[in-house]
């Protein structure tokens, strides 16, 4: 079994959770067989003091096709 990773970054305006679900939903959409996850890390981006988007960088895992 061989297993491919893609790392992206997910984004919602309400919280780390919904960029992570961003990430995997848009993925599936896309590619199957879809294995885990990992979070790498969160960001944020600010305008006036307040969080305005919030970002997961994740790599999501997939077995490759034979």
């Amino acid at each position: 079994m061989a297993v491919k990773i893609v790392e992206l970054v997910g984004a919602s305006t309400e919280n780390f959770g919904e960029a992570v679900e961003e990430a995997l939903e848009r993925t599936a959409k896309t590619v199957r067989n879809i294995s885990g996850l990992d979070v790498l890390g969160f960001s944020a981006k600010v305008e006036n003091g307040k969080i305005i988007e919030y970002r997961a960088n994740v790599k999501i895992a997939f077995k490759v096709e034979e």
